[in-house]
């Protein structure tokens, strides 16, 4: 049974992911650990994880429902792709046994941790003015290949979401967030309906991170911008690189 300080503790990081999440993205990089370090095995904390924070996505998308306007072409065309991806990852994540998947997750954290602190220059590098219909294919290819690993682990995705969406020449901030937590939502709406029905989710635990994520995405949205999005992304890098490192070191 969960304990008081156990409760405190995941509650406490799914806020501070809300809050992450309304200025840089990268909250995952925040509960996930805090699961681990409760005691709960990396697989079902993973698992537990996603199922939690769908409701976020949820917000996230109907927080950016202004931007998604005009924006029918690319929901069409990645809507399918992400759902796909995201249902693949879900099975394939349950289909590893936990002593694989716990081996594979201080290598996950970190490179979810390199790609958060190199996304505006992948996202930079990578925006193009009038794509050609090889750029429309490539961009849904990838996005599934994006989805799949949203689906298993998911620490990153926005990054890569975002890469896609510059690959389709957006270069509107706004509107690409809006896209992003709309392909977010799919991914993780049709890994979490999974996970419920056949995963390992600690349900507990999960009710009391939705109501922590919930909170800090409303309520924290004003610190954030206060703390200003620098100094938010390199508190995520900091808490990703550490763990990375103490779960290499513990193992």
């Amino acid at each position: 049974m969960m304990s008081l300080w156990q409760g405190s503790i995941i509650f406490v990081a799914a806020f501070l992911a809300g809050v992450v999440n309304s200025v840089a993205g990268g909250g995952t990089l925040l509960t996930f650990p805090a699961l681990v370090w409760i005691g709960i095995d990396p697989k079902v904390a993973n698992v537990t994880n996603t199922v939690a924070l769908w409701p976020g996505s949820l917000a996230g998308m109907v927080g950016f429902r202004r931007e998604l306007t005009g924006s029918r072409r690319w929901m069409t065309l990645l809507a399918v792709p992400s759902l796909a991806g995201g249902l693949v990852g879900a099975v394939l994540l349950l289909r590893t046994s936990p002593d694989t998947f716990a081996a594979m997750v201080p290598h996950l954290i970190l490179f979810a941790t390199i790609l958060f602190a190199a996304g505006d220059r992948i996202t930079r590098k990578l925006t193009v003015s009038e794509p050609g219909r090889a750029w429309w294919a490539g961009a849904a290819v990838f996005q599934f290949f994006v989805a799949v690993y949203g689906g298993y682990f998911g620490a990153g995705i926005g990054i890569l979401m975002l890469a896609a969406l510059g690959l389709l020449g957006l270069s509107d901030i706004h509107q690409m967030n809006g896209l992003k937590n709309f392909f977010a939502m799919c991914i993780n709406a049709v890994a979490a309906l999974y996970f419920m029905a056949l995963g390992p989710v600690e349900w507990a635990e999960a009710m009391v991170m939705a109501a922590g994520s919930i909170v800090g995405g409303y309520g924290g949205a004003g610190l954030a911008r206060r703390l200003g999005r620098t100094v938010v992304r390199r508190i995520v890098i900091f808490v990703g690189l550490a763990m990375a490192v103490a779960m290499m070191l513990r193992r």
